[in-house]
C-alpha cells in the first residue's frame, strides 16, 4: 500500500464578485512510496501549491480523495507536517517554544518538549540559538527552524511549499543540501513543491511535471542519482540530461500559461 495516495482529486474555486470560478485542478492521482521524496515541479498558477494545501488539509477538493497510510484526509493533522514559503513562525515565542509548539498542544511534558526540540534544533544547525526570536533571525535561519518544528512533530510525510523561496542563492542551495542531508539520515516521506528546475532534481527521488492550468500530472520522472548528494552532482552529464528534458516539459507549459493570459 502506497504511503500517500491521491485519487482523482480535482479543485475549481467558486466564483466570486466580479470574477467567474477558476478550475485549478482536473482530475490528478498521484501514488507516493514510503520515504519517497517527491518534487512537484509546474508553470506558475499550475495547482501545484493547491494540490499540496489539499494534501495539508488545508483546502477542499472539489472531488476525489487523499489517503494517508489508508486513511482519508479531511483537515489538517499532525501527521502531516508542512513548512511554507513566507515565514510563519509565531515572533513572539523564542525559537526553542517555536519548535516546542506542537508538542505542547498534544500535552507532552516540558522536558520532553525541550529534549525532542534542542536535538532537532542541533540537527538544523542552530545549536546556541534557541532563546532568540523570530526577528533575531536570518531568513535562513528563520526557515531552519520552521523545518525543525514539522520534524519535531516526527509526522507520516513531510509537506513543502517553494520553502527556500524567498532565500538568497548561497542559502538556499545550502539549504538543498541540509535537508537532503535530514532525508538521506532518517528517510521521511517528501513532498515538495518548486518552480526551480535544478532544485527539483537535485533534492527528488521522483519530479512530477505538471501542465498549464487546470493542473494535470503530465509526467512523473525517476530520478537515478546516487546518493548521498553534494551540489558537485550538478555538474555531471547525467543531471545535465535531466535538466535538459525536464526544461522543455516545463517550456512547453510556460508557454501555453502565457497564451492564456494573453
Amino acid at each position: 500500500m502506497s504511503k500517500l495516495s491521491i485519487r482523482g482529486v480535482e479543485k475549481t474555486f467558486p466564483a466570486r464578485r466580479g470574477t467567474a470560478a477558476t478550475r485549478a485542478l482536473e482530475p490528478t492521482s498521484l501514488e507516493v512510496a514510503d520515504n519517497d521524496f517527491i518534487t512537484i515541479l509546474g508553470p506558475s498558477g499550475c495547482g501545484k501549491s493547491t494540490l499540496l494545501r489539499v494534501v495539508a488539509g488545508l483546502e477542499t477538493p472539489s472531488g476525489g480523495e487523499v489517503l494517508l497510510d489508508g486513511q482519508g484526509v479531511a483537515g489538517p493533522g499532525p501527521d502531516r507536517g508542512m513548512v511554507f514559503q513566507s515565514y510563519t513562525l509565531f515572533p513572539w515565542l523564542s525559537v526553542r517554544d517555536n519548535v516546542c509548539f506542537g508538542l505542547r498542544e498534544r500535552g507532552m511534558a516540558r522536558a520532553e518538549q525541550l529534549a525532542i526540540a534542542d536535538r532537532f534544533l542541533a540537527q538544523v544547525g542552530l545549536k546556541g540559538f534557541e532563546n532568540h526570536f523570530p526577528a533575531q533571525l536570518s531568513g535562513g535561519m528563520q526557515q531552519r527552524t520552521a523545518l525543525a518544528r514539522a520534524l519535531a512533530n516526527d509526522p507520516k510525510i513531510l509537506l513543502l511549499d517553494e520553502p527556500f523561496g524567498a532565500l538568497d542563492h548561497q542559502t538556499r542551495e545550502l539549504m538543498q543540501e541540509l535537508l537532503l542531508g535530514i532525508w538521506e539520515a532518517d528517510r521521511k516521506t517528501v513532498l515538495f513543491v518548486t518552480h526551480d528546475i535544478d532544485e527539483a532534481i537535485f533534492m527528488a527521488s521522483r519530479v512530477v511535471v505538471m501542465s498549464a492550468r487546470p493542473g494535470r500530472i503530465k509526467c512523473d520522472i525517476a530520478i537515478d542519482l546516487p546518493h548521498p548528494r553534494s551540489y558537485k552532482i550538478k555538474t555531471t552529464p547525467a543531471f545535465a540530461a535531466y535538466k535538459e528534458r525536464l526544461t522543455e516539459e516545463i517550456r512547453v507549459e510556460t508557454i501555453k500559461t502565457l497564451s492564456m493570459e494573453a
